[in-house]
C-alpha cells in the first residue's frame, strides 16, 4: 500500500478505518461521499494529524478525480450498481472490500461466519471461547469493530473471529479464513441482492478460497447449504452441525443434549438445560461455534465451560424486565421474519409482539401465520405495518393495533398485557427510517420500558 493513491467509498465507521489502515501502511487517500451536505472539517478530524494525506470529495464522482488512482475500497453498506462505482469498474480500477484490505495485511489464524441469522450470537460465543485458549484474539467485522480498525494489530500468534455480512462478500479477491461458518440462508436483503439465487451465491463465496487444510461449518437443516456441503467442487472439510436429524459425523441436537458424532464415537457434550441461551435456533448457534473453534483448536472441555457461562448478546432475544409478572424481551436484531420467527418460538408463554419498520421486499407470511394462538396483541409500527396487518388477517388475526412511536407501542403492550405473559419488540423489519439502527431501536425499546 505504501505510495499508493486510494480511492475510499464512504465516510461511514468502515470508510474511515479502511482510510486510517491505507495511511498507516504509507498510502494516501481520497475519501469520497456522495452526500455533498457532509462537512469535510468535521471528517477530516479523524485523521488528527496525518490528515494531510486525506483529501475529501463530495457529490457527484467526477472521472478527473479517478486519475492517477491505484485503487477503491468500497464500505458494505454501498450496492455495486451506483452510478460512481460503475464508472470507477469502466477506469479499471480495482475495487476491494473492507474485509479484503484488512485481510491483505493481517496477520494469525482467521475464521469467518456469515448467514441470514445467528452471526452475532455465534461470533460473539465463538470470541469467548477462542479467549480462553489463546492470547491474542480479536473479535471484529459486522458485529460492530470493523476488520481495518484490528488488522494492523494482528500478530503472527494472532486469532481473529469475522463476523462477515453478504455486502462484505461481493467484493472479496483473496479473503481466506481457515475455518468458515454459515449459520443459515433465508430471505434477506433481497432490495439489495435482487434474487435469492444471487444472495446464495454471495453468501457461500466465503469458503470460495478455502483449501483442503481448511474448514467449512454448515447447518444441515438449511436444504441449500446442505445441498452446498455435499458438492463435489467444494475443497474444505466440511463439518454438519443439525437441531433435528442425528448425524452419522458432526455436531447434533436430541433429547436436550448436544452430541458430536466423529470417527466412530458419539460424544454426549452437555445438556441445553445448563445453557443460559434460550431456544432451539441458538442450540444451533452453539453448535456452530464448538464446530468452529474445536477446528481452530480449541480443546472440547474449555468449549463446553465457556457455553455453559455465555449470556446472550445485547439485542438478540434479551431480557429487560419483569413488571406485574410480565416478561419484557427485546430482539431488536431480529430484522427479518426467519430471525422473528425464532424469537417468537422461545417464548415459553402468550406474547404481545411489537413488530414493523422498514420494508426490505420480503414476504412475512410464515411469520404471521404462527400468530393465532401465540400471540394474543400485535402492536405494528413504521413502513410495514399496513403491509403486515393485512398478512396477519389473511391468516385470521385480527388484534393488531398501530403506534406512532415506540413509547406509544410499549405502553400499549403494558395496558394489554396481564400476568404470565411475554412483551416482545422482535419487528421482522429493518430499523430504518424511524431508528438510525437496530441497536437505537433496542435501546429506546429497553429505556421505554424501563419507565413504565
Amino acid at each position: 500500500m505504501e505510495s499508493k493513491k486510494v480511492l475510499v467509498l464512504g465516510t461511514g465507521k468502515s470508510g474511515i478505518s479502511a482510510a486510517k489502515q491505507i495511511i498507516s501502511l504509507g498510502g494516501s487517500v481520497i475519501l469520497y461521499d456522495s452526500n455533498e451536505k457532509l462537512d469535510p472539517l468535521k471528517i477530516l478530524k479523524n485523521f488528527g494529524r496525518k490528515r494531510d494525506k486525506v483529501s475529501i470529495v463530495l457529490g457527484e464522482l467526477q472521472p478527473a478525480t479517478l486519475v492517477g488512482v491505484d485503487l477503491a475500497v468500497i464500505s458494505p453498506g454501498i450496492a455495486l450498481d451506483k452510478p460512481f462505482v460503475q464508472l470507477i469498474d469502466a477506469a479499471k480500477i480495482p475495487i476491494w472490500g473492507e474485509i479484503e484490505l484488512a485481510y491483505q495485511s493481517s496477520k494469525g489464524k482467521l475464521c469467518a461466519v456469515t448467514g441470514t441469522n445467528g452471526k452475532t450470537t455465534t461470533v460473539s460465543l465463538i470470541g469467548e471461547i477462542l479467549k480462553a485458549e489463546f492470547d491474542d484474539v480479536h473479535v471484529c467485522g459486522n458485529i460492530g469493530n470493523p476488520f481495518t480498525a484490528e488488522a494492523l494489530e494482528t500478530r503472527d500468534d494472532s486469532v481473529t473471529v469475522l463476523e462477515v455480512s453478504s455486502f462484505q462478500l461481493e467484493t472479496i479477491m483473496d479473503f481466506h479464513p481457515h475455518v468458515s461458518a454459515i449459520t443459515n440462508i433465508t430471505p434477506d436483503h433481497l432490495d439489495r441482492h435482487k434474487t435469492m439465487k444471487n444472495y446464495i451465491r454471495v453468501k457461500e463465496s466465503i469458503a470460495l478460497n478455502q483449501t483442503e487444510e481448511d474448514y467449512v461449518v454448515l447447518n444441515y437443516e438449511d436444504p441449500e447449504l446442505r445441498k452446498f456441503g455435499k458438492r463435489k467442487t467444494l475443497k474444505p472439510k466440511v463439518v454438519f452441525f443439525s437441531s433435528k436429524q442425528v448425524l452419522k459425523e458432526g455436531f447434533y441436537y436430541k433429547d436436550s443434549k448436544l452430541h458430536y458424532a466423529h470417527d466412530g464415537q458419539d460424544d454426549t457434550l452437555l445438556d441445553v438445560h445448563d445453557l443460559i441461551l434460550l431456544g432451539e435456533h441458538n442450540f444451533e448457534n452453539v453448535m456452530c461455534a464448538m464446530a468452529v473453534t474445536l477446528n481452530m483448536g480449541v480443546p472440547m472441555d474449555k468449549i463446553i465451560s465457556v457455553c455453559k457461562k455465555f449470556k446472550p448478546v445485547e439485542h438478540r432475544i434479551e431480557f429487560v424486565r419483569k413488571r406485574n409478572g410480565v416478561m419484557y424481551y427485546n430482539d431488536s436484531k431480529g430484522t427479518n421474519p426467519d430471525a422473528a420467527i425464532k424469537a417468537l418460538l422461545a417464548m415459553p408463554g402468550p406474547v404481545i409482539l411489537i413488530g414493523g419498520g422498514f420494508d426490505k421486499n420480503i414476504p412475512f407470511d410464515d411469520w404471521c401465520k404462527l400468530f393465532p394462538g401465540r400471540v394474543k396483541y400485535l402492536v405494528l409500527i413504521g413502513q410495514t405495518r399496513n403491509i403486515i396487518a393485512e398478512c396477519a388477517k389473511k391468516y385470521g388475526f385480527t388484534n393488531v393495533m398501530f403506534a406512532e412511536d415506540m413509547d406509544e407501542a410499549v405502553k400499549d403492550c403494558a395496558a394489554y398485557a396481564d400476568a404470565g405473559d411475554y412483551v416482545l419488540l422482535s419487528p421482522a423489519c429493518a430499523s430504518w427510517g424511524m431508528f438510525k439502527n437496530y441497536e437505537e431501536r433496542g435501546r429506546i425499546f429497553k429505556d421505554c420500558v424501563k419507565a413504565l
